[in-house]
C-alpha cells in the first residue's frame, strides 16, 4: 500500500487523469443506464424506418437540413422542439428516430421527447455524418418540409 502512496505523490499528474477518467467513465455508465431512449447505428436505423415507419425528426438547424436529410425526415431545430410537441403528439406511441448532424444534438432531442412522454425514442449514433459515412441514401431540397 506504500507503493501506491508513493506512486502517487511522485506522479500527481498520472493519478489525478486516472481519477478523472474513472469518473467520467463511471458518470457516462450511470447517464446511459438511465437513459429512456436507445441509441441506434445508422443500419438499424435503416431497419426501423422500414419496419416500423419511424418519424423521422432532424434536428439541424434549416440550412444544414437543406444540404442534405434523410428522405421524409421532418426538420424541426432543436431549439424549436419544444415548442412543436404538440403537433408530434399522435406518433407519442410510435418509434421516433433522431437526428442531427453528430449525435450530440439528437441526445438533448431525445431527452425532450421521453420527457414529454414519447415510449419509443431513438438516437441515431453518429448522426447525419456517420449516415453519410455508410453509404445510405440521402435527399438534398431547396426547402424545408415541415
Amino acid at each position: 500500500m506504500d507503493q501506491y502512496i508513493e506512486f502517487a505523490t511522485n506522479h500527481y499528474l498520472l493519478s489525478f487523469s486516472l481519477v478523472c477518467v474513472i469518473f467520467l467513465l463511471i458518470q457516462d455508465l450511470l447517464s446511459n443506464s438511465f437513459n429512456k431512449y436507445e441509441s441506434v447505428s445508422p443500419l438499424i436505423a435503416v431497419t426501423k424506418m422500414n419496419s416500423e415507419d419511424a418519424l423521422i425528426i432532424d434536428v439541424r438547424e434549416g440550412h444544414e437540413f437543406l444540404k442534405s436529410h434523410i428522405e421524409e425526415a421532418v426538420n424541426i431545430p432543436l431549439g424549436k422542439l419544444e415548442e412543436k410537441l404538440p403537433s408530434l403528439e399522435k406518433h407519442k406511441n410510435h418509434p421516433v428516430l433522431v437526428v442531427c448532424q453528430t449525435g450530440a444534438r439528437s441526445v438533448n432531442g431525445c431527452k425532450t421527447l421521453t420527457k414529454a412522454g414519447f415510449t419509443q425514442v431513438y438516437n441515431l449514433l453518429g448522426g447525419m455524418q456517420s449516415w453519410e459515412d455508410n453509404k445510405l441514401p440521402i435527399k438534398i431540397s431547396s426547402k424545408i418540409k415541415d
